[in-house]
């Protein structure tokens, strides 16, 4: 590992890797060792599940490499307080997007920054609205057979073709792929983070 990049990613998520990439964040990427609790056995707020997330992802990698910089991010989709993340399978993707289309649901993204020696931490979260229209049965077949829900929160990618299916989309582009830049820039800003 290079000791000059400023911060690790707690994340194996290629679309965020990507996102530091083209903000121009010097990173390195280190898999978290956090297993996420079952999005249906989550008693409370989809804003809760993905700040706590992002969290517990953070930590488990700070915790292995003291005195660096450690972000963690998670991302959910909720409608009407219902959360989902990522699809188990094609059959749970066929699932939530039946469940999506023709609504209006929250992306919420979980972003925390944290350091393990001095303790310090920020945790944040931003929501993007996002609005679906309705999907025919051979539009969501097609889209199913394409893989691209596979490893996305909501069984879809706004960045893939599934953006065709998006009407609207009312906050942070780049919070729906997976990480809020805009807010990671202020956070990092906050941590003096360069």
């Amino acid at each position: 590992m290079s000791p000059h990049a400023p911060i690790i990613l707690a994340s194996t998520s290629p679309r965020r890797a990507a996102l530091l990439r083209e903000a121009g964040i010097d990173f390195e990427v280190v898999p978290p060792r956090y297993q996420e609790p079952p999005h249906g056995q989550w008693p409370f707020s989809p804003e809760a599940f993905a700040t706590s997330a992002s969290y517990f992802k953070a930590r488990s990698v700070a915790e292995e490499y003291p005195g660096r910089v450690v972000l963690g991010a998670d991302t959910v989709v909720a409608v009407r307080g219902r959360l989902f993340g990522k699809p188990a399978d094609r059959a749970d993707a066929e699932r939530i997007l039946r469940v999506l289309c023709g609504t209006t649901q929250q992306v919420i993204t979980g972003v925390t920054l944290c350091e393990s020696v001095s303790g310090r931490r920020l945790i944040a979260h931003d929501t993007t609205h996002v609005t679906m229209r309705k999907m025919t049965d051979q539009e969501l077949q097609t889209y199913l057979d394409s893989g691209e829900w596979e490893g996305k929160a909501g069984a879809y990618g706004i960045q893939d073709s599934a953006d065709r299916f998006v009407v609207r989309c009312e906050g942070s582009f780049s919070n729906v792929v997976g990480l809020p830049v805009e807010l990671l820039g202020q956070m990092l800003e906050a941590f003096c983070v360069s």
